[in-house]
């Protein structure tokens, strides 16, 4: 997938103009996109649409207008980004009780060697960023990626290929097929 520039974001001064219009449809990407794994667990596949807006929120948010800003809000978010042949997401712990937080995360110390994607035959192991988690720690919001094999793509880019999402965690066991529109739009990021 083709990395953002500053070209690809427009900063606050031009962004209050088409919000509106580019909220409407990241939301609509995003729904389809958006994948629960069991009560507490989420993820978004993001690609280059999800990104831009998050960028443009961020600065909007932050009132972020030189070059060098909006330069290093591009880089961050770059990282998330898949590179050829993979998918990156967002996974959410979504976990409304504050009073429960730190122990749910807690109990889910480990996930990122327990979240899998099934396709076409293959089991394909999530790499999350190191950086978001440690031997003791867990983060309620990480970013992975979902390296392909040739195969794998191939699969991915079948109409009706079944795809599911699996986490196999020793305290959190779910899974969630996703659907054709959720296929259809992923292979899209591949092509």
């Amino acid at each position: 997938m083709r990395k953002l520039t500053r070209a690809d974001i427009r900063g606050p001064a031009l962004y209050e103009g088409f919000r509106a219009d580019l909220r409407q449809r990241v939301i609509a990407l995003k729904r389809v996109r958006r994948v629960s794994i069991g009560p507490l667990v989420s993820i978004v596949f993001e690609n280059r649409a999800t990104m831009i807006f998050q960028i443009e929120e961020m600065c909007r948010a932050e009132n972020l207008r030189e070059d060098a800003q909006i330069q290093a809000e591009i880089d961050i978010y770059n990282r998330i980004l898949p590179d050829d042949g993979q998918l990156g997401a967002t996974l959410l712990i979504e976990i409304t009780d504050a009073a429960r937080m730190t122990a749910i995360l807690d109990e889910l110390v480990g996930l990122h060697a327990h979240l899998w994607l099934l396709v076409g035959g293959e089991h394909i192991q999530a790499d999350f960023d190191p950086e978001q988690y440690s031997a003791d720690k867990l983060a309620a919001v990480q970013y992975l990626k979902l390296r392909l094999s040739p195969s794998a793509r191939a699969a991915l880019c079948t109409p009706g290929t079944p795809l599911v999402v699996a986490i196999d965690h020793p305290r959190y066991q779910h899974q969630t097929a996703l659907e054709e529109a959720t296929r259809q739009s992923l292979a899209e990021d591949l092509a």
